[in-house]
């Protein structure tokens, strides 16, 4: 089991579970940092943020979420134990070069919004914001399973254009499917917000414990409310094409130390993998 991919699934299977194992030290990636002397008050902070503190097989793990702009080179955690001094940790994050995706989106407005339009993002992005600072101290668990499944038309990072103006980077994962496929919950967990928004459409958010939260956006229904409790494989919408799309598919985000990581990463082993160059819808 690893945290690589070395390609892109054509096809992808909802059956499979994935378990903590290796790092992806690069920017958009994951760190796994083994933790020993671990208790129930131990804290790992990166960037003056707390980290999830996973247990697998008798051993703990902190799962640090890098940012996409991070920069390659030396970087640092800290371990802060009960009556214990902070102990600081390092490792080295990588380069990663991402490719660039061009998308026509016929929806001006979701590429150029009005005044209005962007009176409404700015209350959506400290909704947003709200959302995916969630912290609770449930111990997480990260044995994944694929939300739906279908094709992938867009992969995490990827440089992206619309109407060749440059966009943010994409910030998660794109599974193309029919509209009206049902979508799993990829964990357990509890629904922190749903609604529908301006570029993401009809959205969900779900906690999972210690900062690891997965969002489903362009839903073409939401089947549960903020506070359900959910349990992992539950089906939670269906795959839409609301919000800024090109056509039917689910979005899934993944955040860890409010930090938006590659949901591949972290989802099971991949099957019919083929390389591309560019993707597209």
């Amino acid at each position: 089991m690893k945290f690589s991919v070395s390609g892109l699934l054509l096809l992808l299977s909802s059956f499979q579970v994935y378990a903590l194992s290796d790092s992806t030290p690069v920017p958009g990636g994951i760190y796994v940092a083994p933790l020993d002397n671990v208790d129930s008050q131990t804290q790992v902070l990166y960037r003056d943020r707390r980290v999830a503190i996973d247990q697998e097989n008798g051993q703990a793990y902190a799962v640090i979420g890098i940012p996409l702009s991070t920069k390659p080179g030396k970087s640092v955690f800290e371990i802060r134990r009960t009556n214990q001094a902070p102990e600081k940790k390092r490792f080295v994050v990588k380069k990663k070069t991402y490719k660039a995706q061009y998308l026509t989106i016929k929806n001006k407005r979701k590429v150029n919004p009005s005044k209005q339009d962007l009176n409404r993002i700015y209350a959506e992005s400290r909704r947003k914001k709200k959302a995916k600072s969630t912290w609770s101290d449930t111990p997480v668990h990260m044995q994944f399973i694929v939300p739906v499944e279908g094709r992938i038309s867009s992969i995490f990072g990827l440089r992206r254009f619309f109407n060749n103006q440059p966009r943010r980077p994409h910030s998660g994962l794109d599974i193309a499917a029919p509209e009206g496929t049902p979508v799993k919950a990829i964990e357990s967990g509890r629904v922190i917000d749903t609604g529908n928004f301006f570029f993401s459409g009809n959205m969900i958010y779900i906690d999972h414990g210690q900062g690891i939260i997965s969002l489903y956006a362009h839903l073409h229904r939401i089947d549960v409310k903020p506070g359900d409790e959910i349990k992992k494989g539950q089906i939670i919408g269906l795959v839409g094409m609301t919000g800024r799309v090109t056509g039917p598919h689910l979005h899934l985000g993944l955040f860890a130390n409010q930090t938006l990581v590659d949901p591949l990463l972290v989802l099971p082993p991949l099957q019919d993998e083929l390389a591309h160059s560019e993707v597209k819808h």
